[in-house]
């Protein structure tokens, strides 16, 4: 089986964790989420992964070359195609046989080997992954019968026109001859231009309910929820003389942490990283490798990368930190609060809720309410 793993976005409703960094790269479980990505795909049965690479596309080949089991091939795209023109870009590799095409943002524990063995059986030219949401208007719906068939779309619909609450996840199982239905060298989307033009064609689209936890990481909410849902899978459990480390909890080679501290799991520590005396870690927290967490500090339903220092009795709860960055004493990171990397919070600032671009300083006892994004 093969897959077209889609990487080429911008990722822009990400930034600052996507201003020096793909957003398939951002860490998930202090792993870059398209690797996961990658191993559900092996996991599933796939042998073959063509990846469409555009933006930064150089980091996401270096990283995924060291994945075994998988025969993987990269095309990049000189300029934005989206999602059917990355698929026409990358035809020497999938002209052969059926493919399946999945976001490389997505995030899932789906079935995906049962969708391909589906369409497989069936007539139709693609078959649409669907899922149900409770809150379709960000995505494009579609109307399903009973066999399956699909009849119309609609792109993100406003209130009182959704037909449905059934999703296109942005999986496709094709056939080789959709690429005959994308004009090539230019920006030409899946569910904008070709499936409307192949209900016009009156060619048949498939749609399968798959069961299971399916998002894009979208936004940075989108993403504190895959995090969220992925540590729920983990079933870590370490072995160290303290009752105050409550499992699951990883933790990586190399780190040290007092045992006066307390941590509920689920939480992963990476390698190398220090924690003091004192510190509440809460559920739902990863935190980086190399990273030094001072004491009384407390860090809860956040995620921090790698090689970050946070402060004497600095509090920090549904954030997201960079690497590099470094959080003074005393500090109040609060929720939906971002750091890019290398950024500086000093001594007793509130940060309520902001975005703060790559290298910035947060000045002392400040209390910040608006996005630093120079």
């Amino acid at each position: 089986m093969k897959a077209c793993i889609m990487c080429g976005g911008l990722g822009t409703r990400l930034r600052p964790l996507t201003l020096e960094r793909p957003k398939p790269m951002i860490p998930l479980l202090n792993k870059p989420s398209v690797v996961h990505l990658i191993e559900h795909l092996k996991a599933e049965g796939f042998t073959e992964a063509v990846l469409t690479l555009g933006y930064l596309g150089e980091m996401i080949e270096e990283e995924v070359r060291k994945i075994e089991g998988i025969d993987i091939d990269c095309v990049y795209e000189r300029t934005a195609l989206g999602t059917a023109g990355g698929v026409r870009n990358s035809r020497s590799y999938l002209k052969d046989g059926v493919f399946m095409v999945v976001g490389g943002d997505h995030v899932l524990d789906l079935q995906l080997r049962e969708i391909y063995r589906f369409h497989e059986t069936n007539d139709a030219i693609v078959t649409i992954g669907l899922i149900c949401i409770d809150n379709p208007f960000e995505y494009g719906v579609c109307d399903m019968d009973a066999d399956g068939v699909i009849h119309r779309f609609l792109e993100k619909p406003e209130p009182g026109e959704a037909f449905s609450n059934l999703v296109n996840t942005g999986i496709y199982v094709c056939d080789p001859e959709i690429i005959d239905w994308i004009p090539g060298g230019e920006m030409y989307d899946f569910a904008k231009d070709v499936f409307p033009a192949l209900l016009d064609a009156g060619k048949e689209i498939d749609g399968f309910l798959v069961q299971g936890r399916w998002t894009d990481i979208g936004n940075h909410e989108m993403y504190r929820n895959a995090c969220k849902w992925k540590l729920d899978q983990i079933s870590g459990s370490v072995r160290i003389p303290t009752p105050r480390i409550r499992d699951p909890v990883v933790i990586g080679e190399g780190s040290d942490i007092a045992e006066s501290s307390m941590i509920v799991g689920p939480v992963v520590i990476g390698e190398n990283t220090t924690i003091g005396d004192r510190v509440l870690i809460g559920p739902y927290t990863t935190i980086g490798s190399g990273c030094t967490i001072e004491d009384d500090a407390h860090i809860l339903t956040s995620h921090i990368y790698d090689n970050v220092r946070i402060g004497r009795k600095s509090l920090i709860f549904s954030s997201i930190i960079d690497n590099d960055c470094y959080v003074h004493e005393n500090c109040s990171l609060e929720t939906g609060t971002v750091l890019g990397s290398r950024a500086v919070v000093s001594n007793g600032a509130i940060l309520s809720g902001v975005r703060i671009w790559s290298d910035n300083v947060v000045e002392r006892g400040g209390h910040l309410r608006s996005d630093m994004v120079d």
